[in-house]
């Protein structure tokens, strides 16, 4: 039988995207509703939850769809590494689907523990979902939340595209998406503390909507009353072409076109 390659892709994009956010927003269900808040897990289980999500993702994605896992990721390889255009707008389907599902297996898995916590479901336990300025804090504007989301997406990009360009002596022995968690890992640790550090569209914006559809009436709103959805959709779009632009035009135009990369027996072979 014939397989669909290119509905495989879509449907390896949906479950690695998936596979991030059980992690990812399945941490910060545990750390926020333990009893007391944070007594299960802290800030840096979060990050490494995350992280560990990201490499799991790539890993279940990787190898039929290129593990993009992220719309910013998506858009910023059809702008400047020649992914086809027409596939992008499947793909950002695809991972916000992904995302969407997770989000809603952690609202019934966890659903005890956040009525209890937060029977109202309000800001309080909103950010287990989705992002806000200053994770929930008064006092970070959406203006600086928007301007994190463009920085923190930027370091991302900017070296996956290093990470992942073949003349750049790239990780060997199909490491690239552990470093690739490393790296989301120290984002977290680095740029959590204005907006969460979304740097993905779909990983924002399908959890928001599942805790929409499930008894957040404020899902798409910041403590401030304030719209807020969009910041975590245009912010790491315009992120990721910041980095991408940044990668191609400055380290990519000076690596040599002629290097060897070792390979893991020891010989070397063209790039």
């Amino acid at each position: 039988m014939a397989r669909n390659s290119y509905f495989g892709e879509l449907v390896a994009e949906f479950f690695g995207t998936m596979i991030l956010i059980l992690f990812g927003v399945g941490v910060v269900a545990q750390v926020v509703t333990s009893v007391p808040p944070g007594n299960v897990g802290n800030h840096d289980s979060i990050a490494w939850a995350w992280g560990i999500g990201v490499i799991l993702g790539i890993y279940v994605s990787g190898r039929i769809s290129g593990g993009h896992i992220n719309p910013a990721v998506t858009i910023a390889l059809a702008a400047f590494q020649g992914f086809p255009w027409r596939k992008v707008a499947p793909y950002v389907l695809a991972q916000t689907a992904g995302a969407f599902v997770a989000a809603l297996i952690v609202r019934f898995v966890y659903a005890d523990l956040i009525n209890m916590f937060d029977p109202q479901h309000t800001i309080k336990s909103q950010g287990i979902f989705s992002t806000l300025p200053g994770n929930g804090v008064a006092g970070v504007s959406v203006t600086t939340a928007f301007f994190d989301q463009i920085t923190g997406t930027a370091i991302l990009v900017f070296v996956v595209f290093a990470l992942i360009n073949a003349r750049n002596n790239p990780p060997l022995s199909n490491l690239t998406p552990v470093v690739i968690g490393l790296l989301v890992v120290g984002i977290g640790m680095a740029w959590g503390a204005n907006a969460g550090y979304a740097i993905n569209p779909a990983r924002d914006f399908g959890p928001r909507l599942a805790s929409f559809i499930t008894g957040y009436e404020t899902a798409f709103l910041d403590q401030y009353g304030t719209p807020y959805f969009w910041v975590p959709i245009v912010g790491p779009i315009v992120g990721g072409l910041i980095g991408a632009a940044l990668f191609q035009f400055t380290v990519a135009r000076y690596i040599p076109a002629d290097e060897t990369v070792p390979t893991p027996v020891g010989r070397d072979v063209p790039r």
